[in-house]
């Protein structure tokens, strides 16, 4: 048996595992705590997770108040491709007390997809990705399909406008469904539409806009 026969064979030997193997492997997930089990569970502290939403719903509030508790857990790297760092992600950082978690989070004023990879890949590099926004990547779904292959060991964490209740552009869909976690924000309220879904399924963003708007929304159906 040559080399190339037996690497061959090393990885299908690698790549199959039966089904007590795979009942046995143990996870890396996020203990979360409160309202934030109540909505998503215990998720797996890597992979991709899909955020999306219009405008003036609390989508930004969430992902920072996202940030912020995922701090608790490692490093988080916000990659802010629209707004960088200005005035008003200044006034964001400092509503939501983000100076708590300085060491824990970094702000990345609109860094490259290429430049982020580069930084991914180095030693002692965060251990949460956050990219927003998705639209400004300007990748194709096979490009994100490579980009998360690289960083199998990472959380990935998409920002996506949104048009109506989807995603905005084919793509962003693609990377929707593809992704393990999907949060959509509406109402100020981020509903669980992924594989983790907590015993309430949703995490209210300001809690007094979000029961008005709800409360609102169901008298009108």
């Amino acid at each position: 048996m040559n080399g190339t026969t037996t690497d061959t064979a090393r990885t299908f030997a690698r790549n199959a595992k039966g089904v007590r193997e795979v009942l046995s492997m143990k996870f890396e997930t996020l203990s979360f705590e409160g309202a934030w089990y109540d909505a998503f569970g215990t998720p797996e502290r890597k992979g991709v997770w899909f955020i999306w939403g219009n405008s003036g719903n609390g989508k930004t509030s969430f992902v920072m108040q996202l940030c912020k508790e995922l701090a608790r857990f490692g490093r988080v790297a916000y990659n802010s491709m629209e707004e960088g760092a200005c005035l008003t992600m200044q006034n964001t950082l400092r509503r939501f007390g983000m100076d708590e978690v300085n060491r824990r989070f970094l702000l990345l004023d609109n860094e490259s997809m290429e430049e982020l990879s580069l930084r991914i890949k180095r030693q002692k590099s965060p251990d949460f990705i956050v990219i927003d926004s998705f639209q400004y990547t300007q990748m194709t779904y096979r490009q994100y399909i490579a980009f998360k292959e690289r960083h199998r060991n990472k959380l990935l964490i998409f920002i996506s406008h949104a048009t109506g209740t989807l995603p905005t552009g084919r793509s962003a869909k693609s990377v929707m469904f593809d992704a393990a976690l999907k949060i959509y924000v509406e109402g100020y309220r981020a509903i669980s539409k992924g594989r983790f879904i907590g015993p309430v399924g949703h995490f209210d963003i300001w809690p007094e806009r979000a029961q008005e708007y709800w409360g609102r929304k169901e008298k009108q159906q």
